[in-house]
């Protein structure tokens, strides 16, 4: 026989756990299990069921064994969150705990043990690694699987208010101590006069890194002396601050929202004590605010009005998890049963909503389903939404329309006034219309250059912005930034080297490499887009996108960034031949083509070239690294890092790959960067990092690009790639997988596949078109012959029926020709001319297509 029952419920991936803990009624057994029921809900019988369940025996104790927290905590190990459950069992005055961890296969794993001479109280907390946090005379202690032994930590705590993970800074804890008048704090020291009002103040202390963090951004230290609950929504780090997202509990039952450290929002609680606080994300991007009160009464709050949207009573517990697998959260509620000892016999799953499911609803047969009556209303309220949208879409459209016309007749009116009046008509600028032009027609920015005239630097002042150049390995860099209020169409510009006359003996023209430098827009990583090496005639034009595709990718920057990296344009020459010579002197020319509009109809382009400078190099500079890559040695005292970077990018291979771990999360690959292989972060673009290892991996820039805790893309721009994935299989998982993907980008692709599409149409079209004037050929001579001879023939009859007779003949002969036409075929070598040529066009086309699939 088993004595009374310890239980605890804890939510898990939908699921519901149920931790019982039985001890037997026997003293002489000595035996305690802990018995876990997973639970999930079934929609057809409304009714949470039993899935799998669980036994840890715990022998040889003195039966005084109970249950103190529990949660689910990610293991340090695989990274994944598992349930863990924290034990405790008492020995005369000493007490020994240990924590369970409950894996998938419901079998219990025991990390972590320790013993301490006194009981955990109420703040007591589990977090990921699992660590166990607790405090205990206003002194901070913790125990990982890590450190495996209890630390303390340097601050003290008159009581925990929140503990949790944060980005870049591990588990920390939102505690409250006594005001420290004398220490500053993000800069600013408490006055004298606040702290005698306060007499407390907000501390953030990480445990990890055992630092105090600022706790301004979370809550004002002025309600360190009311707060009662607090729950951290959000956080993270913007420019070198946090934001964070707050809901707290005073002491007079008031519900405040704090964002980044400033209220937002307050609501007024029913009488009470409030004990927790649960926040929850329903089907209709709304947050709800759970507040638990020590009565067993539930309050919830919406925050879009941040008004109560219902209250409860009598609740046993609140979850808040996916229970019924649509994507989103709900709240289950669980209530006091007298008659039943089942603990989910009476429930309550509801997003206060579309979502409600009760455990007292009964389904008769004359009636439809609870399931089918919200599946119904959900479509329904989604249909009258969507047709809500669509008609305000629709209003906006006409009034725009309308405004259109009026626009229209006023200019119309001015037009024909002035037209009576004998006056010149004015048209209005694009700007004043606020209309943008589809083409980058910018006029007298760009000065072409005659023949006759010498190329000289003092025209284009006001167009070039910055000229520079850099030396990597055996390579020549020169790059060109163009200010902002120049409109370039970029598939027609590209850069010459052009050596002084003096060398005669030489080809003026160096062969060099166009490239453009620009953003990603998915994680802002430098990458640099080129064309083919130039061909004798030296000319060679970029086929990009256009400008306005370019301003697409750089939405989530500011506009100055974006267009100034847009306008980098990018010349790289072997270094080796240039070393023949001395002193090097270059002329450096843009070569582009600008749209020209002339009473609104498009003009022809015309080339223009432009002379942005001149640059010098000799073996002196190259040998006393004047313009060598300053980032290689220095990453953090350098104003010109982005030349640096575009010419690192410029000269480097790019190698992508696809990373995918099934068991374990993908944590050590950023790991492995910072330490490991030394990466640092650049300023001007954190999400890339540098090499900064000496040897041959020095000088490589890498981007992690994590999609998922178990997938994600790295990015390297280096000439050692072996080596690095050498060092990177080392710490992934024996069960990862590493795919290289192909260095086009889907863009381009997308454009080849058009571009082959489109010849395949013209191929079909040429050939067939090609049969048909070779039938129509054939059948020609034939049809004139029969008219002609039926002409004759019948100019020269003057009876009646044999007129008659003779064109009979002739429908007759028609209709044979007609389907002599309908069954004619072509000939076998043009068909064996068509079909290869379709092949060709299909082969084409089909290898881009595979290509663009599997990238």
């Amino acid at each position: 026989m088993l004595s009374d029952e310890q239980e605890k419920i804890l939510s898990y991936n939908g699921e519901v756990l149920l931790f019982q803990l039985s001890k037997a009624k026997c003293a002489a057994e000595k035996t305690t299990r802990l018995h876990v029921k997973r639970m999930a809900y079934d929609n057809g019988s409304n009714l949470f069921l039993q899935k799998s369940s669980g036994l840890f025996s715990m022998h040889g104790g003195n039966l005084n064994i109970e249950m103190v927290c529990c949660n689910c905590t990610a293991d340090f190990r695989t990274g994944i969150n598992l349930p863990c459950i924290l034990m405790r069992e008492k020995k005369n005055s000493v007490y020994k705990y240990f924590l369970l961890l409950l894996h998938s296969s419901n079998k219990f794993e025991q990390c972590l043990n320790f013993k301490l001479e006194y009981e955990l109280k109420n703040d007591t907390r589990l977090l990921n690694g699992p660590t166990v946090l607790w405090r205990h005379a206003k002194k901070l202690f913790y125990i990982s699987t890590k450190t495996c032994t209890v630390l303390s930590a340097s601050v003290q705590l008159s009581s925990i208010e929140w503990a949790g993970e944060i980005e870049n800074e591990g588990n920390v804890v939102l505690g409250i101590r006594p005001a420290c008048l004398s220490e500053e704090e993000d800069g600013q020291t408490l006055s004298r006069s606040d702290g005698a009002v306060w007499h407390s103040e907000f501390v953030v202390y990480a445990v990890e890194n055992r630092k105090i963090l600022t706790g301004i951004c979370f809550l004002p230290h002025a309600y360190s002396s009311v707060i009662s609950c607090v729950h951290v929504c959000r956080t993270g780090i913007s420019k070198s601050q946090f934001r964070t997202s707050v809901v707290a509990i005073t002491r007079k039952r008031q519900l405040i929202w704090f964002q980044d450290g400033l209220p937002k929002g307050v609501c007024q609680l029913q009488d009470g004590e409030p004990c927790s606080v649960q926040v929850a994300a329903t089907s209709r991007n709304d947050l709800l605010f759970v507040v638990s009160f020590a009565s067993r009464d539930v309050c919830v709050v919406r925050k879009d009005n941040f008004q109560v949207a219902s209250r409860l009573q009598k609740v046993k517990s609140v979850l808040v998890d996916d229970f019924i697998g649509t994507g989103t959260e709900q709240i289950l509620l669980l209530f006091k049963d007298v008659s039943s000892t089942d603990s989910l016999s009476t429930f309550r799953i509801t997003d206060f909503g579309e979502v409600s499911y009760a455990s007292d609803i009964s389904c008769k047969k004359d009636f439809p389903h609870v399931e089918e009556l919200q599946e119904n209303g959900f479509l329904t309220i989604r249909a009258l939404e969507a047709r809500l949208q669509a008609g305000c879409t629709s209003v906006r459209e006409l009034q725009q329309h309308l405004q259109l016309k009026k626009k229209v007749l006023f200019e119309s009116c001015s037009a024909l006034i002035d037209l009576v009046q004998g006056t010149e008509h004015i048209l209005p600028t694009a700007e004043e219309k606020g209309l943008v032009s589809l083409w980058d027609d910018a006029e007298n920015l760009l000065h072409p250059l005659d023949k006759k005239t010498t190329l000289t630097s003092g025209g284009p002042e006001h167009v070039i912005e910055k000229l520079w150049q850099r030396v990597v390995d055996d390579s020549l860099v020169v790059g060109v930034k163009i200010t902002e209020s120049v409109n370039l169409s970029l598939n027609d510009v590209c850069l010459s080297l052009v050596m002084d006359q003096h060398f005669t003996s030489v080809s003026p023209i160096i062969q060099c490499q166009s490239k453009i430098a620009k953003l990603n827009k998915t994680f802002s990583a430098m990458s640099i887009s080129s064309c083919q090496m130039e061909p004798q005639p030296k000319r060679i034009k970029l086929d990009f996108c256009s400008m306005n595709d370019l301003k697409k990718d750089y939405h989530g920057r500011p506009y100055k960034t974006s267009a100034d990296v847009a306008k980098t344009f990018i010349a790289v020459t072997p270094l080796s031949p240039l070393l023949a010579f001395r002193d090097i002197r270059c002329m450096i020319l843009l070569h582009a083509k600008r749209k020209k509009y002339q009473n609104g109809n498009l003009q022809e382009s015309k080339t223009l070239t432009l002379l942005c400078g001149k640059i010098s190099l000799n073996l002196e500079d190259i040998s006393s690294g004047k313009y060598s890559v300053n980032l290689l040695r220095n990453n953090s005292h350098y104003t010109d890092t982005m030349e640096d970077i575009f010419a690192i990018l410029a000269v480097a291979l790019k190698f992508s790959f696809h990373i995918v771990s099934s068991d374990y999360t993908l944590t050590p690959v950023k790991m492995w960067l910072l330490s490991q292989m030394e990466c640092m972060p650049i300023k001007e673009c954190p999400e890339n990092m540098f090499c900064h290892k000496l040897g041959s991996l020095h000088g490589t820039v890498f981007n992690w690009n994590l999609k998922t805790p178990f997938e994600g893309i790295l990015t390297l721009f280096c000439s050692v790639v072996f080596q690095c994935l050498h060092s990177l299989i080392g710490i992934l998982p024996p069960t990862c997988k590493v795919k290289a993907l192909r260095s086009e980008s889907k863009d381009i692709l997308t454009d080849q596949l058009a571009l082959a599409l489109e010849k395949e149409m013209v191929t079909f079209r040429s050939s067939f078109s090609s049969a048909v004037s070779e039938v129509e050929n054939n059948l020609i001579p034939s049809s004139e012959a029969d008219k002609t001879m039926s002409r004759v023939t019948v100019s020269s009859l003057s009876d009646r029926k044999e007129a008659v007779r003779q064109f009979r003949e002739e429908l007759k002969n028609e209709q044979k020709q007609s389907a002599l036409s309908m069954n004619r075929t072509v000939s076998g070598a043009l068909y064996r001319q068509m079909a290869l040529k379709i092949a060709g066009a299909q082969l084409c086309s089909d290898t881009i297509a595979w290509r663009l699939n599997i990238s």
